[in-house]
């Protein structure tokens, strides 16, 4: 889908330049990661939803594995990513959690998972083959399956001033949270929900409460598009 994979040269650096991107938050990977899935569990168990099965799509260097284990808490992971030197260091340092890492070229699922998640992901992708990617994640999810679509937002300048300190974000080209549910939906998802996380840096904890309120407002660090494959979907080129 994607040749020659930028992300082969920062595997082994990865976390160390994420870390020194996120140092003005005060908080690491591991706090936006837990918030992910914190998030994400209470919104499948208010549905009702199955997440017997997890495609991790972009797992880079495999990360968010021990986070959807935990959170989520289920039988089977899979985690597909373009870039094999980062599948090495996910293989190498997740295999605990049980998930498979797979190169996303050489891996096709058909309809066999009940949940997609991706986060930061999509500002990667050349925006001429974004929607070749949500035809695959579309292909990979049962009828009914959720996709859990996670991207940085470029209209909290906290976020935009992160990623300026990131190397490996230099040529991101962002998804504003109205672009990325058109993305979705012309891809043949339908749309369930859209909101924003992470509005608070440690600085201001004390204020975090009040995070679940402002949920709505589109000026998060992150936002979280919940979407769902119809259940009488057409397989998609």
């Amino acid at each position: 889908m994607i040749e020659n994979p930028e992300f082969d040269k920062y595997a082994e650096t990865y976390d160390a330049a994420l870390a020194r991107s996120l140092s003005p938050t005060g908080e690491d990977k591991n706090y936006f990661a837990r918030g992910r899935l914190r998030r994400l569990a209470a919104e499948l168990k208010r549905r009702g939803a199955s997440a017997r099965s997890v495609l991790d799509f972009g797992c880079g260097t495999g990360s968010a594995a021990p986070h959807i284990a935990d959170g989520l808490r289920p039988e089977r992971i899979v985690g597909v990513d373009v870039s094999p030197k980062s599948l090495e260091v996910a293989r190498r340092e997740h295999a605990a959690t049980g998930a498979e890492f797979r190169l996303l070229d050489d891996y096709e699922p058909e309809a066999e998972f009940d949940l997609a998640y991706t986060n930061g992901v999509f500002h990667h992708i050349p925006v001429g083959e974004r929607a070749r990617a949500v035809a695959y994640v579309l292909r990979a999810l049962r009828p009914g399956g959720l996709l859990a679509f996670w991207e940085n937002n470029p209209w909290n300048p906290g976020t935009r001033y992160t990623m300026s300190r990131n190397e490996f974000d230099a040529d991101a080209v962002m998804l504003s949270p109205p672009e990325a549910r058109r993305l979705l939906a012309a891809g043949g998802f339908q749309l369930l929900r859209s909101e924003s996380l992470f509005y608070f840096p440690r600085q201001l904890a004390f204020l975090r409460w009040a995070e679940p309120y402002l949920a709505r407002l589109p000026l998060g660090g992150q936002y979280l598009v919940l979407c769902r494959k119809p259940d009488d979907a057409r397989p998609r080129p």
